[in-house]
């Protein structure tokens, strides 16, 4: 009886305040991606303000034709990441997927076969990295790194000169152009940059594969108690960026229109540079595949400037990708000891 005639604890208008403040403030997971959207609204900006004619539509699509392949590489490094893994092979193996299609393209391939050629070895090589991962219990870094060498290698095999692309197919996806408005277009990889982008996210939040990986990223034990298969998707999210691998490595072939052994080297570290700015924590669990879309946009809007400058360096992109770098990585730091 006490308990039921016991006065109710009163709301003063600071505690209202209070929780007003945090329905407003958003949650941490999400934070970094706004912070990475204002930083790419912002340099904008600035780069309209400073350069003339950077204010432009076609400044913005040619950001998604620059980096159609970066887009795609930094969405299947985003599924490692998320579960607390890392791979370091991915530029060697889109080195790997031009060699393999300039040289078959030579030998007089269909580029339909070829295309699959590449998938399949590439999806291969990530389902391979996975395996030995997971059942001899090796660390992601040092299994990837194995990856990356043996993939560099392959490409030595294959040809140590440059093999130019000549097929009809390929040259003339290459140069088509889709126009959207006057003055205005974009060419077909970024169609296909944008639809494993959209692919991507549907797998993340609304399939049993994406909650696994999750799951995985914010605790494997736990994610084991709630009958996920973990075994099966650690193994599978290689696969998966071995397959983006390969498909960034046919868009890189259309860029460039050949094939060198030499190509795509430290292309790792600006996936893994694009994801962490897009707001994907290295430790795993959380992350967005539409803020690694906002953070390799981030890079390629830093290129961009630097161009337009025309006196700076390109060595300035990497001084700068490196301190926008540090910067999110200690805002991450600060957030999730926040949220604890």
């Amino acid at each position: 009886m006490s308990t039921l005639l016991a006065p109710r604890p009163t709301k003063t208008p600071a505690s209202g305040a209070r929780s007003r403040l945090a329905r407003l403030v958003p949650s941490s997971r999400y934070t970094s991606v706004i912070v990475t959207f204002v930083l790419l609204v912002l340099m904008f900006g600035v780069g309209s303000g400073r350069y003339r004619g950077f204010f432009s539509g076609q400044v913005v699509m040619n950001l998604f034709i620059d980096n159609a392949f970066l887009i795609v590489l930094a969405v299947g490094m985003t599924f490692v990441i998320l579960t607390g893994g890392i791979d370091l092979s991915v530029g060697a193996v889109v080195a790997l997927s031009t060699m393999i299609a300039a040289s078959l393209l030579r030998d007089g391939w269909n580029p339909a076969a070829v295309i699959v050629v590449v998938l399949l070895a590439t999806t291969g090589l990530g389902l391979l990295v996975g395996l030995v991962i997971h059942y001899f219990d090796i660390q992601p870094f040092i299994a990837t790194l194995a990856a990356m060498f043996l993939a560099r290698g392959l490409c030595y095999v294959i040809s140590l000169d440059s093999i130019s692309i000549t097929e009809p197919f390929f040259v003339g996806l290459a140069q088509a152009r889709i126009p959207l408005a006057p003055r205005l277009s974009i060419t077909p990889t970024v169609i296909i940059a944008v639809l494993v982008v959209i692919v991507a996210f549907i797998v993340l939040h609304y399939t049993r594969t994406g909650r696994t990986v999750y799951a995985i990223g914010n605790g494997g034990q736990s994610a084991h108690l709630m009958g996920l298969p973990v075994s099966r998707t650690k193994i599978l999210v290689y696969a998966i960026s071995g397959l983006c691998s390969g498909i960034a490595g046919i868009l890189f072939t259309l860029y460039t229109l050949s094939g060198y052994s030499l190509t795509a080297v430290g292309m790792e570290l600006d996936a893994i540079a694009a994801v962490v700015i897009g707001g994907t924590l290295l430790t795993g669990g959380s992350g967005f595949v539409l803020g690694s879309l906002l953070g390799v946009l981030v890079l390629g809007i830093i290129q961009t400037m630097i161009s337009f400058e025309g006196t700076l360096s390109s060595w300035w992109t990497k001084i700068v990708i490196g301190s926008l770098l540090l910067l999110f990585i200690i805002l991450q730091r600060v957030l999730t000891a926040r949220e604890r």
